[in-house]
């Protein structure tokens, strides 16, 4: 079985992907689940898949809920129910990646800013022009 960690890795990985829509994600989470990483039996993870297509709803989404709790308790089942969510992916991946976009963004932003002083005031020593761009930016 699977740790935590490891399992939440899978899971944000898969919803990342979520190519083919909710069939394209069963098929990979059966492939990696029960033929690759063997964490859970062929005939439990059929069992699942039709208890999940009788139930209203996206069928991966649930489907990957029920495996992850089957797994880890009720942390799993977030964790995996959060991940693998239909058409807009996780809140949690989406979160990092606009975390990790602002973030290059802002540090464009102070470069530019630094470059701009550089040119503007030719020759002043570059620990005035930080202090200026700190300045300019309280404003």
């Amino acid at each position: 079985m699977p740790t935590l960690r490891e399992a939440i890795r899978y899971w944000f990985k898969l919803g990342l992907i979520s190519f083919g829509g909710p069939a394209g994600q069963i098929a990979i989470m059966h492939r990696e689940l029960v033929e690759k990483r063997k964490w859970i039996s062929e005939s439990h993870f059929l069992h699942a898949l039709n208890f999940c297509m009788l139930l209203p709803g996206p069928e991966a989404q649930q489907l990957a809920t029920y495996l992850g709790w089957r797994l880890h308790g009720w942390r799993g089942g977030v964790a995996a129910g959060d991940c693998v969510r239909p058409r807009t992916g996780s809140d949690v991946a989406r979160a990092a990646l606009i975390l990790r976009a602002s973030l290059a963004h802002r540090k464009a932003v102070q470069v530019a800013t630094v470059l701009l002083h550089q040119r503007r005031y030719k020759g002043w020593p570059p620990v005035f022009i930080k202090g200026m761009t700190i300045r300019n930016r309280r404003k």
